[in-house]
């Protein structure tokens, strides 16, 4: 094999691979039966993440950048000029291996430009995936990009080798799509979507009944939308995403702020980046409605789309519904504790359980994790007094939580990700 040329197909295509943020490894479940080589069943995948939040331990590479496609906002657009590369399967298994063996890596992380049609292009993927699993026993862990229009029998055939499955929507609405890609269509982009879904509670039944039962892409789907390319609102796009996780029971759904790179009419102005702060607050939302109960309607609606940039959406939610508050520590349901700002999962059920045993005061959730910073200002024990509520203005509440919201060293305010849960 030529090195250099390999090296040169590397940086070409893993290069255009970098604006798929859905990457992430977690929820593997591949055990190595001792015969094989790498594991993705331990506690999930180790991975790391850089600040735009690419996982860095998995080799993350298109299979090529040819596409036939002419998408407004991809690198590899047909009509872009720039330089062109293909991996041969065999490339893409012995550079997996060997970057493997050498500790570089923890797995694979497999896209590629649609050459063709959508067919050859999966055919393809899905042979890399099944000649490691075959003929090299590799029990890593194995993402591949599904392909907008590919077939069923090949989306199951890619379950069956693959750890998670991902089929990225990219424009949040329909008419975004047509403007900027005109070529595809959100139908083409659902079917195979729920052909994973069928096909993963297919085989969680047939797991009920017979262990030996394979699995079937365990760690599950995601999707990516882009922000900022079209002129959606916040409400639009967590809107679909909690349908999709309704629907299709996706794992993840990953918000790609549009990154200005090619000049054309129908794209915003080079000079227009998406602030990462709206990338946070989308997560931030995202996170409340899968693990807080809260529904996209109650977080934004028609007269208020766009999500709050300087307060996170539960904070800025509670703002709004103070005749929700303040709420009583002792007596309120899991569900109210939920919707304290700055009280988590984890802070919540404990919350609940010590209160059987004492009365909690605010010294007790601070012990328990709590952020009372935030916290403070909504919830009320009869066990000790709380000074926080003589002035309940929204106004006056709002002025406080931002005057008292200081940057974490080394990070500018919009990276703490998930402060809000």
């Amino acid at each position: 094999m030529n090195v250099d040329r390999l090296r040169s197909k590397l940086e070409i295509l893993s290069g255009a691979a970098k604006y798929d943020v859905s990457c992430s490894s977690s929820g593997g479940k591949r055990r190595n039966p001792g015969n094989g080589l790498g594991d993705s069943s331990a506690s999930g995948i180790c991975h790391s993440f850089t600040e735009d939040g690419r996982c860095v331990s998995l080799l993350k590479i298109l299979l090529t950048n040819h596409c036939i496609f002419d998408c407004a906002y991809c690198v590899s657009r047909r009509s872009n000029d720039v330089p062109r590369a293909g991996f041969t399967v065999e490339e893409v298994v012995e550079l997996t291996m060997d970057f493997y063996r050498r500790n570089y890596i923890e797995g694979l992380f497999l896209s590629s430009g649609i050459f063709k049609d959508a067919d050859t292009t999966m055919e393809r993927l899905v042979r890399v995936a099944k000649t490691l699993r075959t003929e090299h026993r590799f029990y890593g862990y194995i993402h591949l990009k599904g392909i907008p229009g590919a077939s069923d029998e090949l989306m199951r055939e890619a379950g069956r080798y693959a750890d998670r499955l991902s089929v990225n929507m990219e424009i949040p609405t329909q008419s975004g799509l047509k403007l900027l890609a005109p070529e595809k269509d959100h139908a083409s982009m659902l079917q195979p979507m729920a052909t994973v879904r069928q096909e993963i509670l297919a085989h969680q039944d047939s797991r009920k009944h017979l262990r030996s039962t394979p699995r079937f892409a365990p760690a599950g789907q995601s999707t990516q939308l882009i922000i900022g390319a079209t002129p959606e609102t916040d409400l639009q796009v967590i809107t679909l995403a909690d349908r999709v996780y309704r629907q299709f029971g996706m794992r993840r759904v990953y918000y790609s702020g549009y990154v200005p790179m090619l000049e054309d009419k129908r794209l915003p102005a080079l000079s227009s980046a998406v602030p990462m702060v709206r990338e946070n607050r989308l997560y931030q939302a995202d996170w409340l409605m899968r693990f807080y109960g809260f529904a996209a309607q109650e977080l934004l609606d028609p007269q208020q789309p766009f999500l709050d940039l300087e307060l996170d959406p539960k904070t800025a939610w509670a703002l709004r519904h103070l005749e929700d508050f303040p709420v009583n520590i002792q007596t309120a349901p899991l569900e109210h504790l939920l919707r304290i700002p700055g009280i988590g999962v984890r802070t919540a059920r404990r919350m609940v359980q010590a209160r059987r045993f004492e009365r909690l005061t605010l010294e007790h959730l601070q012990r328990m994790g709590a952020v009372l910073r935030r916290a403070r200002y909504f919830l009320y024990s009869p066990a000790s007094p709380n000074p926080w509520l003589q002035d309940y203005s929204p106004e006056r509440l709002r002025a406080q939580l931002l005057a008292q919201a200081t940057p974490r060293r080394g990070l500018s305010p919009q990276l703490s990700l998930f402060d809000a849960a």
